[in-house]
């Protein structure tokens, strides 16, 4: 067997490095931007599809959908949709997709800080994650699966995360006054 060579010998002794807590930090953080940045993007698709039936009768689209499918308006699920359908009917689609857009920038926003590793995004993170908590839970009690169960555990993990962050930071940099 031949001797390590130097390369070796230095990929070997950098290993340790990979797998410091800064580092597995970073990459946590890292994944939570991605994830943020993905929310953003479903949302601005759900904003351009919103957009694409500002003047259209979307009842009268889903009840065509619903015939073109052979499936009955009474069943279950077309009746879901039907009342989704009227939902958005009535709501001012003019003011949901401010809304819309408002909150894609939010989530980009803070997917870029996140990225970056920067102290405000941590922030946003930590306090828009915790206001879906309750609203989470309240929906695992009124319906237990296990995606929601996966969710509020998801989502309590990235507030735990990014919070624990947010705290050390504040300890080993003290803001001066």
């Amino acid at each position: 067997m031949q001797p390590a060579s130097p390369l070796t010998r230095q990929r070997v002794e950098r290993a340790p490095e990979l797998d410091s807590p800064r580092v597995r930090g970073q990459r946590t953080l890292r994944t939570i931007a991605a994830f943020e940045a993905l929310k953003g993007l479903a949302a601005l698709a759900a904003g351009i599809g919103l957009l694409s039936f500002v003047h259209h009768d979307i009842r009268r689209l889903a009840l065509d959908l619903i015939g073109h499918a052979g499936l009955s308006p009474y069943a279950h699920y077309p009746a879901v949709l039907l009342r989704y359908a009227d939902i958005v009917q009535d709501a001012n689609l003019r003011l949901l997709i401010p809304a819309a857009l408002a909150y894609v920038l939010l989530r980009f926003a803070e997917a870029w800080g996140l990225w970056f590793d920067r102290s405000w995004a941590q922030w946003l993170g930590a306090i828009s994650g915790a206001i879906y908590i309750p609203f989470e839970v309240h929906h695992l009690f009124l319906k237990p699966t296990l995606v929601s169960a996966l969710i509020v555990l998801g989502n309590l993990g990235v507030v735990i995360f990014l919070a624990a962050r947010v705290w050390q930071q504040r300890k080993t940099h003290p803001a001066t006054s």
